[in-house]
């Protein structure tokens, strides 16, 4: 059986305790969420030509913006997709653990403020091998 929702949630929740204290202290008010999909206004918005184009989402005001909450703001969000996770998953040789961790991480850096070039080149310093996010 395919990994549940709550499956790949738990995995995300292990990733985030595994993340430095520094970090975690900033994700307090971030709330994550596990989807099979991103929804047709994420699509549109990102010009997804398909759903199973995005793993995950950060949505919401990067941590260098905190000062100015618009009043009524909805709370920072990840999102993880579970579906195009599992495809990924099924087509390489990375754990799903990892690949949840990876993509994790890649939203959290979204949340501090790194652009999708900045984490790209931070990857590619460190020499790691996983999928382009």
């Amino acid at each position: 059986m395919a990994p549940t929702l709550a499956d790949i949630e738990r995995l995300a929740q292990a990733a985030v305790e595994r993340l430095p204290d520094l970090f975690r202290q900033h994700l307090g008010g971030v709330v994550l969420r596990i989807e099979d999909f991103p929804d047709e206004t994420v699509m549109a918005e990102m010009g997804l030509e398909t759903p199973w184009d995005l793993l995950g989402l950060y949505w919401g005001r990067h941590v260098g913006m905190k000062g100015d909450v618009p009043t009524g703001a909805l709370p920072d969000m990840i999102f993880l997709y579970r579906r195009p996770l599992l495809d990924l998953w099924a087509e390489g040789d990375e754990s799903l653990e990892g690949l949840v961790t990876h993509v994790l991480v890649h939203e959290v850096g979204h949340h501090f403020g790194l652009s999708d070039a900045d984490m790209d080149a931070i990857e590619a310093g460190a020499g790691n091998g996983s999928p382009p996010l």
